[in-house]
This record gives structure tokens, C-alpha cells and sequence, in this order.
């Protein structure tokens, strides 16, 4: 059977009619005209609840099964559309079945950002929010003609923690705090406020959890893989973005995981589900739901996945019963009457899953009048927008990290009075679909690298579109510059497809070895979510500048010459580590993340890793020169601070801020440039083994002149400087706290001391099964 595809154990035949349905043009519902407008549903009066119940208490018990997986099938005795839940969003509005492109003209395209780990190392959370506004809108256009559901497959807040993981890029990096703001701005700019009568979309947090691998090369897929995770290592790492996901931001949705954890298939696990999503994170609004991965029903019980029950009616009442309300799969629709034959009282978990359901659905309007708020009247002219195109642009800028920039080869300069000629070569040197990378749709365009360089006033552009070394080598030889555009590609990282390595392929090592050694200024132009080694380049002075662009998106080849030509001054930062190719000589299957030399394992991002990295987490070059300073920052009793959060009605003690580190930032240099502040603090305080550092606070700041300096004013709260106990409880340690900002632990040092007895911030609920340690 072909590892990538889920083994199933439903009747996929029987249910080919209802696929080709999903993927139709919808009629939406319309209130006015019984039946429907004689069922509560259609009260406005009513609450989401009073609304769904409504509805649901309408369904025979056959309607209420067969809506229980992502297709709600239409109702004809309502008078009822269907609708889609599976709808893609990561980046821009996406194929997938609940989305409907047509072949040509309007509704044949949506815009398409940069992926998130290119946006993401912006760190610049209200580009973020800008974006997902967007994708949000968007979607508006495609379900108010009936092309799309209003539910968004995204974000993915699995941490990027092992570089080889296929689907690291659809991710904002492996440092949590990070991930968990990135899915905070996303949610927020998706759905709108969180008090607003009406959202505009509803987000879907995925995948809950430890979910960050595909296949490795001893054949464990993400379908069958039992992840061995301490209670410490989840509270800290893997369940953090999901926290903020539920109990922070509102997310409307959660989708949980193929794999299991600790011997319990995800989406089967009551404990993570019910115990702690439910009850201790207080996620239990009514229009909240869980959905399955897809067919991860299916791989509870299949012998090939988890083989973890006998049947499929056992199957369906443990995933049910847990809290998987809905089903991308048709394990639940097929299985239904037979498990309601066995134990009537299932009726009454269909009936709460329905109700969350449709309650969502009642939370972003789709059963009220078009005229009763303004997402109803958004239409195509939404779409793709001049505002959206220079948004795509400016994120593909903003994310776009300078790893290498000898001498001050970039930006390039192009003189009035003699034409600068450069030879533009590598894989993606005429790239279009491979810049928007995965989980895409149909962009109204693609701007490749060899169309943006030939638009170059001044610049005499030889193009090569083959790795042929002859062809390449003679016009490098020809040329004033050398531009070398590639790296991995979807090909080579994707999901469904982990990397065996780090390293440059062959082909392409041996020609960019090749070029640096003819005297010539290169620039090499790296693509691709996950990083490769590049300590080679690096060392060699032959290679002039590295910049690091990710999958960038509609706009790529514009935002490649921005930056070439110093339009736009690089700020980005990497979100990830760049690690040696030898990293990979452990098992990716190893999930804990301090270091342990019986299993070889190194520790686990930055603030774990032991071993050298070629370049840190946080890494970045400007074209210009900073001078950072901070301000001191007091010293603090930690009675004095828990006492005064529960004076200011903090709910969750971690969310309270213990105060502002002020940065002041000063262009020394001559170009204007942004500039990422990171603030990392490390120290002895809690239990050993101390983590080498971890980020605590960041912001961007925007558009420095030459000669002029601002102030970054960095909020520290109380959950970026707790640490975590063996059982999952987040404690605030006295002790000695050093911060640095960048990546440079001596520029702007700064300390300052927590007094007193520690304090339990959050107690973590217990844990129902065995955990390593």
C-alpha cells in the first residue's frame, strides 16, 4: 500500500457521489421562503444555540448521521442547502473540495501570499493579521456564490521542530511563543473581533497535536506513529500553540491528528479533547467544534494505522465520544446506523455534535438575511485587489532573510551609464507555481524571477533555464553578476514527503562550487521552506550574498528584485535553525526535546540544540549598521507580582505582563531599513537542565532613516519567562534573568532578578495515561 495514502476502512466506492457533490456550486439558504423560515434556525432573536438545537431537533435521525462527516448534505424536507466544511486557507484561499474555482475569469483565482514560514519570519504579527483579513475576505467572495464554505483549514500550529518535516513551511518556525502569536494575529484577522456579532470566518487550529512528521525511512508514517511524549515536553512545546488557540484567541475550530500520543489515536483521546480543550481550557462555546484530520477516523482502527479498535462502530462511538464532532472521512456516516443499533443512546452525541456545528455556521451569519451585515455583499471585485497584490508583495519582502553578504555586494548597484549584465541561472530561475509552494490555489498570476530581473532598468539579463554546467559557467563567464535562484522546492519537502537530508543535491552543490570559483560577484538566492546547510557557501568567499526567500508567493520574482536591487532593505529573520547536514543521524521519531546522548539525540531546536548550528534561530543581515541599547529593567518579588495580577482580574496568571523592556534602536548605517527587535532570556532559574535561551518578546520596527533611532517597546509577560515541571505545572522561578537582544548574546545585556518563593501560575490537569519522562 503507498505510505502516503490513509488506510481506510470504509467503503470509499459508495460514497464517490457524495465527493462529487462537495465539490458542486451551492445554493445558500435562504429564510424567507418555508420550510426553512419556519424552523428556529432562521430567528435572529435566538441565540447561535437556541438556533442550531433548532435545526437539529428538525433532522430525522438519518439526515442527522449523514451530516455528521464535511459534507452537510442538503435537507430536502427543510428546504436546506449543503455545505462544505473542508475549505483551505493557509496562505490564500485554496483548492480543496470546498472550494470551487472556475476554469477562467471571475472566481477562477485568489490571492496568494507567501507561505507562513516565510511570512513568519517578518515576525511582524500585524502583517499577519492583514493577511488572513484578506484570505478572510476572499473566502466572503467565493461563499457568497456559493463556491466555498466558511470554515478555514487553517492555521497549522504544529511547531516546526525537526528540520527534516515535510510540512515545516506551512508553519511559523519551531519556537513556540512564536507559533502561538502567529496563530493569534491569523485567528483575530480571520474571523474579526471577538465580540463582533457576526465572524467573518472561522478558524481552524491544526493539527492537535505532535503532529510534525510524514515518513521516515524505516516506514513509520504520520498514520500509524504513536508519538512518546513527556507531560513536561507537551505542557511546554507541543499543546502551547493550541492553548493559546482555544483558551486565548477563540479559535472556532480544532482539528485533531492522525497519530496518536502516548499510546491514544488523537482523535479518539477524551483526556486531550474533553479534560483539557473543553474543561481546562474553557474552549466550550457552543459554536465550538473539532474535526478530524482526514481519514484519521479511519486510521484509529485500520491494521496498517494504529489498529486500536476492532470495528467501525466501536471506532465511531470512542472518536465521538471523545469530542471529534465531525468527520473529513466517511467513517461516521457509514458506520452510524449499525453503532445506533447497538447503543441507541448514540443519538444524543450526534445531536451535540450537530448543534456545535451548525451553531458555528449560525456564528458567521450563513442562515441571515444578505442585507443584515456587510459580509453578505462582498463579491469577486474583493478579490485580488491592487491593496492585496502590494500586501502579497510587501509580505514576501518583509519575511526575505539576508544569511550572507560579503563586502556589501548587495544591494546590487546599476549605473546610468553602462548596462549591468547578469546571468540568472538555477532551478527556480523561471519559477511560477513552484513560488507559491503548498496548499495553494490558483494565483491570478506569477511573477518569476526572469520576468521581475527582465523588467530591471539598466540590466542586460542572460537567463539559462537548464543546470547545464557548460551553458551556465559560459554565461557566468560572460556576466558582471551571477544570480543563482534555487534550493528544495514541493518536490522535495510537502506533506505526505519528509527530507533524508539537509544537504544541497549534488547537481546542485557541484555547479554553485563551480560558479564561486570564477571571480565573479554571486549571489545566491535560496528557496524552500526548511533550510539546507549552507556552511560551504558560507566559508567561501567565491559566493558573495545569501538570501534566503522561502516560497514567496504570486509576487516572489517582484520581491526578489526589491531586495536585489535595494528597493526594499532585508529585515527578515529566520524562524528556524539552520543546522549541519549531519543533524539528521538520529531518529526523527525521538519527540523529546532535551538532550540525551543514549539516543543520540542533540536537543531539539534552538533552545535544546548542543551542537554548533551553521546559522541560529533569529538569524539575520540589513544593508545597513544598528545600535541596540536597552533600558534598565527592575528587579521584581514575585509575591508582589502574582498579588498584583489577581488585583487586575488576570484570569490566567501567564497572560499577565510583568513589564515593558524599552530597546532603543539607531541606524548607523546609510540605507533605511526595518528592524526585528528579538528579546531572549536565559538563565539558571527552575529545574535542570536549563534551555540554552528561549525568545520572550519581539517587534518589528519600521522604516529607520540613516542617523535616526526608535524605541521598541517589548511587552514581557509572565508564560515567556515560566518554565514547566514533570508534571506539566508552569512555574514562575526566582533567580537570575540575562537578556540579550538578536542573536548576538553581548549586544544590549541586560538582567534583572525575580526575589521569593517560586509560584504555580497554572496547574496542569492529570494526565490519564503513562508518559516518559
Amino acid at each position: 500500500m503507498d505510505p502516503r495514502i490513509p488506510p481506510i476502512v470504509t467503503d470509499l466506492a459508495a460514497f464517490v457521489p457524495v465527493l462529487s457533490d462537495s465539490m458542486s456550486i451551492r445554493e445558500l439558504p435562504d429564510c424567507t421562503v418555508p420550510p426553512l423560515s419556519l424552523n428556529g434556525i432562521c430567528d435572529i432573536q435566538k441565540s447561535p444555540y437556541e438556533r442550531a438545537v433548532a435545526l437539529v431537533e428538525g433532522l430525522t435521525l438519518e439526515e442527522k448521521y449523514n451530516n455528521t462527516i464535511f459534507y452537510l448534505s442538503s435537507v430536502d424536507t427543510l428546504n436546506l442547502p449543503s455545505f462544505n466544511l473542508w475549505n483551505e486557507g493557509l496562505h490564500g484561499v485554496a483548492t480543496s473540495l470546498g472550494v470551487n474555482f472556475s476554469d477562467h475569469g471571475d472566481y477562477s483565482f485568489a490571492t496568494s501570499f507567501p507561505m507562513p514560514i516565510l511570512t513568519a519570519a517578518a515576525f511582524d504579527d500585524e502583517l499577519v493579521h492583514s493577511i488572513s483579513e484578506v484570505i478572510g475576505t476572499e473566502l466572503r467572495a467565493y461563499s457568497n456564490a456559493g463556491r466555498a464554505g466558511l470554515d478555514i483549514w487553517a492555521p497549522n500550529v504544529n511547531p516546526f521542530r525537526d528540520p527534516r518535516w515535510g510540512r515545516g513551511p506551512e508553519t511559523a518556525g519551531e519556537d513556540v511563543f512564536r507559533v502561538s502569536q502567529y496563530a493569534a494575529a491569523f485567528i483575530s484577522g480571520l474571523q474579526g473581533p471577538p465580540d463582533a456579532p457576526i465572524k467573518k470566518a472561522i478558524a481552524t487550529c491544526k493539527h492537535a497535536a505532535a503532529n510534525d512528521l510524514e515518513d521516515t525511512p524505516n516506514n513509520i508514517t504520520r498514520f500509524s506513529f504513536d508519538a512518546k511524549i513527556s507531560i513536561q515536553d507537551l505542557a511546554d512545546y507541543y499543546l502551547r500553540p493550541f492553548e493559546t488557540c482555544a483558551r486565548d484567541a477563540g479559535a472556532g475550530s480544532l482539528m485533531c491528528a492522525y497519530n496518536s500520543v502516548n499510546g491514544v489515536p488523537q482523535c479518539a483521546d477524551t483526556w486531550m479533547q474533553q479534560v483539557l480543550i473543553r474543561d481546562y481550557w474553557k474552549w466550550n462555546k457552543t459554536t465550538h467544534y473539532i474535526t478530524s484530520d482526514c481519514f484519521a477516523i479511519d486510521v484509529i482502527q485500520a491494521a496498517a494505522g494504529h489498529n486500536w479498535t476492532r470495528s467501525g462502530e466501536e471506532t465511531l462511538t470512542k472518536a465521538m465520544r471523545a469530542g471529534t464532532d465531525t468527520e473529513c472521512g466517511f467513517l461516521y456516516r457509514q458506520f452510524f446506523p449499525s453503532a445506533l443499533k447497538q447503543d441507541p443512546s448514540l443519538e444524543s452525541n450526534i445531536d451535540v455534535a450537530l448543534t456545535r456545528v451548525y451553531a458555528s455556521l449560525v456564528s458567521v451569519g450563513f442562515f441571515d438575511p444578505p442585507e443584515s451585515h456587510p459580509y453578505r455583499q462582498i463579491g469577486f471585485d474583493a478579490v485580488n485587489t491592487p491593496e492585496t497584490q502590494n500586501l502579497a508583495r510587501k509580505a514576501a519582502t518583509s519575511g526575505m532573510t539576508l544569511l550572507k553578504n560579503l563586502d556589501g555586494t548587495l544591494p546590487l548597484q546599476v549605473s546610468s551609464e553602462k548596462e549591468l549584465s547578469v546571468a540568472l541561472v538555477g532551478d527556480w530561475a523561471n519559477a511560477t507555481l513552484q513560488l507559491v509552494g503548498g496548499y495553494a490555489g490558483p494565483a491570478p498570476y506569477y511573477v518569476s524571477p526572469l520576468q521581475a530581473l527582465s523588467n530591471e532598468t539598466g540590466v542586460k539579463l542572460i537567463p539559462i533555464l537548464s543546470l547545464d554546467q557548460q551553458d551556465v559557467l559560459e554565461a557566468a563567464k560572460a556576466s558582471d553578476v551571477v544570480i543563482y535562484v534555487g534550493g528544495i522546492d514541493q518536490n522535495v519537502e510537502a506533506e505526505q514527503n519528509d527530507r533524508r537530508t539537509l544537504a544541497w543535491n549534488e547537481t546542485q552543490a557541484d555547479l554553485i562550487k563551480s560558479i564561486s570559483g570564477l571571480s565573479k560577484t554571486f549571489i545566491l538566492v535560496q528557496t524552500g521552506g526548511g533550510q539546507l546547510d549552507d556552511s560551504a557557501w558560507l566559508d567561501n568567499d567565491g559566493v558573495s550574498a545569501i538570501l534566503w526567500v522561502g516560497y514567496p508567493g504570486q509576487e516572489g520574482g517582484n520581491a526578489i528584485a526589491d531586495v536585489l536591487f535595494g528597493r526594499v532593505a532585508p529585515a527578515g529573520r529566520l524562524p528556524v535553525t539552520q543546522y549541519p547536514a549531519s543533524y539528521v543521524s538520529f531518529p526523527q521519531t525521538i519527540m523529546a526535546l532535551r538532550p540525551d546522548p543514549e539516543t543520540g539525540n542533540p536537543g531539539q531546536t534552538y533552545q535544546w540544540y548542543t551542537g554548533e548550528p551553521v546559522l541560529p534561530f533569529g538569524y539575520g543581515l540589513h544593508y545597513t549598521s544598528f545600535n541596540v541599547s536597552a533600558e534598565p529593567f527592575q528587579n521584581f518579588d514575585i509575591s508582589a507580582v502574582v498579588k498584583k495580577c489577581h488585583e487586575r482580574g488576570h484570569e490566567y496568571l501567564d497572560q499577565c505582563p510583568l513589564g515593558t523592556i524599552n530597546i532603543n534602536v539607531e541606524n548607523t548605517g546609510k540605507v533605511k531599513s526595518d528592524y526585528v527587535t528579538l528579546v531572549f532570556a536565559s538563565g539558571g532559574y527552575g529545574p535542570a537542565p536549563h534551555p540554552n535561551k528561549n525568545l520572550i518578546g519581539y517587534q518589528r520596527l519600521y522604516d529607520i532613516e540613516p542617523g535616526q533611532s526608535q524605541v521598541a517597546q517589548v511587552q514581557v509577560k509572565l508564560a515567556q519567562l515560566a518554565r514547566f515541571d514533570n508534571d506539566g505545572n508552569r512555574i514562575l522561578y526566582p533567580g537570575t534573568y540575562q537578556v540579550s537582544v538578536d542573536t548576538d548574546g553581548e549586544m544590549a545585556p541586560l538582567e534583572f532578578i525575580l526575589t521569593g518563593e517560586q509560584a504555580i501560575l497554572e496547574t496542569w490537569p492529570k494526565y490519564d495515561r503513562s508518559a516518559p519522562l
